[in-house]
């Protein structure tokens, strides 16, 4: 008789040890259920908010001068989107996971409290995995169509930046596709007063112009830096017989042109060199702002999910 009371007394004892929770139903220390559930419930709603914010941006974008938001101003505004679209969504997702879990029995509240905190970051974890999986289909490309066009860009200034400027301009020239730095400056080399010139007394040989052996010329001289003196002269020489300046004025107008275009593509590659540079900035910030909007997005789900599991067991 006195071992069923001590019995008894320590049954009691139990029941009424504050810090543990005694309910009925136990169950398995993980509910994928309500995981899965408020995993799929953030997805969606993650969704919804990027195809509205990419929306916003476009309509908030104008391709006509002073209209629209400014690229830093945009540029906020989508961090500030992201921003919240990881709180409302991994919000709703972990408040779900805590409300929808099964009931343990006789867990200590502690152990309730990690419980909670696991349940809400193992939704957020499979809500932005099933977020990556949308948004990589073809649903994703017509959402992530602007980041994939500035990816690209970015890329194709990077690559730009790899070449010289003698290689640009060699494979613009051997293209053909119409005028280009190295041509104006040949043809420019050769240009003559109409007025001074009597066409119709030069044989044609004399008026055809060697454009492919001067522009070889040049190229192999931006290719070292410098033009050679007897280069120079040579080109001048060539001037001289097709237009009616003399030698020392064609050799003049060789070296100013020369000088000019050794300006002009330097310019271009650090025009270049200066966008690729800015795009990679803004990749590194964003990719930077993404992670600090993703870590702010678990601790919401855990969060939520510890409320959303008190509730559950009250």
């Amino acid at each position: 008789m006195s071992q069923i009371n001590t019995a008894s007394n320590t049954v009691a004892a139990r029941s009424i040890t504050p810090g543990v929770v005694d309910t009925p139903g136990g169950g398995s220390a993980v509910s994928w259920a309500a995981i899965f559930a408020g995993a799929v419930g953030a997805a969606a709603l993650s969704l919804l908010l990027v195809i509205l914010g990419t929306g916003l941006g476009f309509s908030a974008v104008s391709p006509w001068r002073m209209e629209g938001f400014s690229a830093t101003t945009l540029g906020f505004a989508a961090i500030a989107w992201l921003s919240f679209t990881q709180l409302a969504a991994s919000g709703i997702g972990g408040y779900l996971a805590g409300r929808l879990r099964t009931k343990w029995t006789a867990v200590h509240t502690d152990e309730v409290y990690f419980r909670d905190t696991a349940h809400g970051f193992l939704t957020w974890a499979v809500a932005s995995l099933l977020t990556v999986i949308v948004l990589t289909s073809v649903a994703g490309t017509l959402v992530s169509s602007g980041v994939k066009a500035g990816a690209a860009a970015a890329g194709a200034a990077a690559t730009t930046v790899a070449a010289s400027a003698t290689t640009m301009a060699a494979e613009e020239t051997s293209s053909g596709g119409g005028s280009n730095t190295i041509e104006y400056f040949v043809d420019s080399l050769f240009r003559a007063d109409a007025n001074s010139l009597q066409r119709s007394e030069q044989s044609a040989d004399a008026m055809q112009i060697p454009a492919g052996e001067v522009m070889r010329i040049v190229m192999q001289a931006l290719r070292s830096g410098t033009l050679p003196q007897q280069d120079e002269r040579y080109i001048a020489e060539l001037i001289a017989q097709r237009t009616s300046i003399n030698q020392q004025d064609a050799q003049q107008r060789v070296s100013e042109g020369f000088t000019q275009v050794q300006t002009t593509l330097k310019e271009a590659e650090t025009a270049t060199r200066e966008a690729a540079d800015t795009a990679r900035k803004a990749s590194a910030y964003a990719a930077l702002w993404m992670f600090i909007a993703l870590l702010v997005g678990a601790f919401t789900a855990s969060l939520m999910a510890v409320f959303g599991g008190r509730q559950r067991d009250a």
